[in-house]
């Protein structure tokens, strides 16, 4: 019975905790005054996608235009440490937060922070993390599959962070994520349902393994492809 009071008491405080992040973006774009030309536009009604502002190379530098223009975007702390520097007068202690954002669709970034105190690191980091958001393509790579949904990779995809590297391998349906349990939930936040994977270096360390996986994502929009292939592509 214990349990039971226990385990709704935490769905309970998650709900809560969700509630207050809409509740408190919905405030913060209310009040929003855009410092710089892009977000005026964005309030102007100018620009009505992220899409459109990355396919014009320009660079968002405040958090609100993400919040307006994705609306549904989620986050998830991935990594927390607490890092130790010594000083004269002792050892300091801070705190290293790492949170993804995604769509759960296209769109995904990693904000990395760090600050005295934990909700503050954590903040901190949600905030670099859309501010870095970069778009994904999605697609049915797999030659076993075919059937030109985009539910897995388009293609075979290598990514790096420090001694980390990350291959993504177009998977058929109904293959689900044979990845790293790190990196799973990243894949989840662009809707990626089937891949398989290959590592090399220090797997252990969370975050070069998310980075490394986020790099990789991000090249299926830089690499260039050709006109059959563009027609199994998502976006």
């Amino acid at each position: 019975m214990n349990r039971k009071r226990t385990k709704q008491s935490a769905e309970e405080i998650e709900e809560t905790r969700v509630e207050k992040r809409r509740t408190d973006r919905e405030t913060a774009l209310e009040e929003w005054v855009p410092k710089t030309e892009l977000g005026r536009k964005v309030m102007r009604g100018e620009i009505e996608s992220i899409a459109d502002i990355m396919k014009s190379g320009q660079k968002i530098k405040e958090t609100e235009i993400v919040d307006r223009l994705i609306p549904e975007l989620e986050d998830k702390l991935v990594d927390f440490t607490k890092t130790a520097k010594v000083r004269r007068a002792g050892r300091m202690f801070r705190f290293r937060a790492s949170v993804i954002v995604g769509d759960k669709n296209r769109y995904i970034g990693l904000g990395i922070a760090k600050d005295a105190e934990r909700w503050p690191a954590i903040n901190k980091a949600t905030r670099k993390a859309k501010l870095n958001l970069v778009g994904i393509r999605k697609g049915c790579g797999s030659w076993e599959c075919g059937c030109g949904s985009p539910h897995s990779v388009p293609f075979k995809i290598t990514g790096n962070s420090g001694s980390v590297e990350v291959t993504l391998l177009p998977a058929p349906r109904g293959t689900g994520l044979v990845v790293g349990g790190n990196i799973k939930e990243v894949l989840r936040f662009v809707g990626i349902e089937d891949v398989w994977s290959k590592t090399r270096g220090n797997t252990s360390t969370t975050l070069n393994f998310v980075a490394a996986t986020i790099d990789a994502l991000s090249k299926t929009t830089k690499m260039k492809v050709s006109e059959d292939l563009k027609r199994t592509l998502k976006g």
